[in-house]
């Protein structure tokens, strides 16, 4: 299943059944689980591990060494879960330093020019469009989308079940549950449709509208006065709105509002 065009370090860990097309480069450090597909012309470098049953297009470049100028030549890795697909010219870069890896969770899809930087922690069933961009240490939450040439500073947070639009500029924190879109970005709306096609329950749904509601119809009033009001009205009773306001609580660069 390997195209006799394609360059394998014989050190590279390959499973059966993974197909590997003409003109692909594998690296020494790689090790690709069963069920893998390299189309061609695709590039895997560095300490890159990759799980089973995922699917590299053309010209997808996958582990190459960290853009931050902080490198100074370790070992760093990459950690590539279950079921991805990464569309032509994907790149995905691998840590900085050894003790943190880049890692991309189970059943993600990266679309064309789509870029995840270093140390960047991606979960499951997320889906970046063609050109968005992660720059360094951001993490994205399950369910995620970010559309079409929109990209996210270092260090943001993109909160699971968010819903990013496309040419928008992120650089604080994407609450979950939430579309975000514009320069700058600004909550639009809650992704109910998006919700009710993950299962969420109607009355989670409801619970979650009266947050957006009171947080981010009010800007001119603090977040934290805000969460403060919402639990004193006992809005604060569903699930999912406990960990939207743990999300606020715990963000480091601010949340879009």
């Amino acid at each position: 299943m390997i195209h006799p065009s394609a360059i394998i370090d014989s050190a590279a860990e390959i499973s059966d059944g993974v197909e590997i097309g003409a003109y692909c480069v594998v690296g020494a450090n790689v090790s690709i689980g069963k069920g893998s597909v390299l189309k061609s012309h695709v590039v895997i470098e560095g300490h890159t591990t990759i799980g089973e049953n995922n699917t590299f297009f053309p010209f997808s470049a996958i582990g190459q060494i960290t853009q931050d100028l902080k490198y100074v030549g370790e070992p760093t890795s990459l950690h590539i879960g279950d079921h991805n697909t990464f569309r032509e010219n994907t790149t995905i870069h691998r840590g900085t330093t050894e003790e943190i890896p880049t890692r991309i969770g189970d059943h993600n899809l990266f679309l064309s020019y789509s870029h995840v930087a270093h140390d960047c922690q991606v979960g499951n069933h997320c889906i970046l469009s063609n050109n968005g961009t992660l720059g360094g240490h951001c993490t994205v939450g399950d369910y995620a989308i970010i559309s079409g040439l929109s990209g996210a500073h270092q260090f943001c947070h993109i909160g699971e079940h968010s819903l990013v639009g496309g040419c928008t500029k992120i650089v604080q924190d994407v609450p979950p549950y939430m579309i975000v879109d514009g320069n700058p970005a600004a909550v639009r709306s809650p992704n109910l449709v998006g919700l009710q096609r993950r299962g969420f329950s109607e009355d989670s749904r409801r619970a979650i509208k009266n947050a957006y509601k009171k947080l981010f119809l009010h800007k001119k009033y603090s977040l934290d006065s805000l969460v403060k009001e919402l639990q004193a009205e006992g809005l604060d009773e569903d699930q999912h709105v406990l960990r939207l306001i743990d999300f606020i609580r715990t963000s480091e660069r601010g949340v879009i509002r």
